[in-house]
């Protein structure tokens, strides 16, 4: 059920597309590849064996790498696709 001047489905059109841009932007994201580092990269502390494991080629221990995820972290912006019933609200 849509509201105002937008066509039945509308929002559901809008949550799958935001959905599937999300999805196609971690799937961009690069993996990590090759043997996993037993030293972390930026702190040079020792990565856990589980970790190794469970993340081949990972290069990072995990407080490092929250932390450099945080960093990265993009900031919401204007949903494009909104339309301007949407944004007069």
């Amino acid at each position: 059920m849509a509201g105002g001047w937008a066509r039945d489905g509308a929002v559901n059109e809008q949550i799958e597309a935001s959905i599937e841009d999300e999805l196609a932007r971690m799937k961009s994201r690069r993996a990590p590849v090759g043997d996993s580092a037993r030293y972390c990269a930026d702190c040079e502390e020792e990565i856990p064996p589980a970790r190794r494991e469970a993340i081949p080629g990972v290069k990072l221990c995990i407080e490092c790498q929250q932390e450099r995820d945080a960093r990265n972290r993009p900031r919401g912006g204007p949903n494009r696709r909104a339309s301007k019933d949407s944004q007069l609200k």
